[in-house]
């Protein structure tokens, strides 16, 4: 067994709710904010309920200020949103957080246009804003714009090489490395590892932790059981049906994020395998399907509400100066599919 201690329990949310009470997360949107003009039966309102009571949610408005009293605002000026859940779940963690604080949060989405950028920290400038967030959805080294430098800022899941700014990124290597222990500490001893894309650091860095955690435990890292993937379920069904025909059979399968375990579920029950039995599978990132696949995936959770509250916190607190940087731990989530059937 694993002497590593039971990671942190993760904040209950909307998500939780929505699956406790088998509605959408619309649905508890619009019942936690008291919206009466829609046509959601007093029962489905009670079951919403009753799943807040039982799972002890905190909503994430408790404790924010009347309109009048906020004065303060902070600008989050991200290059994307649409093409990843985790920037909305990152943008209501500064917001949640600047609540808090008497103030409120202004959002722009550049695309990584530089004009657009400037024209937004030239309006913040004019405003006198308390801060900024300087935000990416890809964990990645960037140039920041030169005006940034006017400003209070902080860089979110991102990071410049001068190290002029604060930053705070997940510690992936971690992530990889406990996710790995977990399967180590569930028996398994052939465990493969799908990559994705090798541009990306994330994938770099998990495929590390993943590495580190087997050399630690004195079990040799087996090129043929490290295949690539490109963090999308057809990389990780291809990249499963390539373990299963290669010459080493492993025994499980550490997918570099959650969409690639689904495509490795679909390849292992088209041989015949089943998850969690016959062979374990690990995902990474803990999107909302980890938990609906059979059975419920076992992952890695991506700190990025964590990551939104930092940020604020550290924007509108005393705080040590520019050029930290803060790695926010990403803790296993552990469901049925990593065991040993």
């Amino acid at each position: 067994m694993s002497n590593e201690p039971n990671p942190t329990p993760a904040r209950v949310t909307m998500k939780d709710i929505a699956l406790r009470a088998g509605v959408s997360q619309s649905t508890v949107s619009f019942v936690l904010n008291g919206n009466e003009d829609m046509r959601i039966s007093e029962e489905t309102r009670a079951r919403v309920m009753d799943a807040v009571a039982e799972l002890g949610y905190r909503p994430r408005g408790a404790g924010r200020p009347a309109r009048d009293e906020a004065s303060r605002v902070i600008g989050l000026m991200v290059d994307e949103i649409a093409t990843s859940p985790f920037a909305a779940i990152s943008i209501e963690g500064v917001q949640e957080t600047a609540w808090k604080h008497n103030a409120i949060v202004e959002v722009v989405m550049t695309g990584g246009n530089r004009d657009y950028e400037a024209t937004a920290l030239r309006k913040w400038a004019a405003d006198g804003v308390a801060g900024i967030v300087y935000a990416s959805i890809l964990t990645r080294k960037v140039a920041p714009p030169d005006a940034l430098a006017r400003h209070r800022a902080v860089l979110l899941n991102c990071y410049d090489a001068e190290r002029r700014y604060t930053s705070v990124v997940p510690a992936e290597r971690r992530g990889g490395e406990m996710a790995t222990r977990q399967l180590i500490a569930a028996g398994h001893r052939k465990i493969a590892f799908i990559t994705g894309e090798n541009w990306m650091e994330a994938s770099d860095q998990r495929l590390e932790g993943y590495e580190r955690a087997l050399r630690q435990a004195n079990i040799p890292v087996d090129p043929n059981l490290i295949v690539e993937g490109n963090f999308l379920p057809s990389g990780g069904r291809t990249a499963t049906l390539r373990l299963l025909d290669g010459p080493v059979r492993p025994d499980a399968i550490f997918c570099a994020n959650d969409l690639m375990a689904v495509g490795c579920y679909e390849a292992l029950k088209e041989r015949g395998e089943r998850v969690g039995a016959t062979m374990a599978v690990m995902g990474y990132d803990d999107q909302e399907i980890a938990q609906h696949l059979s059975p419920a995936l076992s992952t890695v959770l991506l700190p990025h509400r964590e990551m939104g509250n930092w940020c604020a916190e550290w924007l509108l607190s005393p705080s040590e100066g520019a050029g930290l940087q803060e790695r926010l731990e990403c803790p296993v989530v552990l469901r049925e599919s990593h065991m040993r059937g």
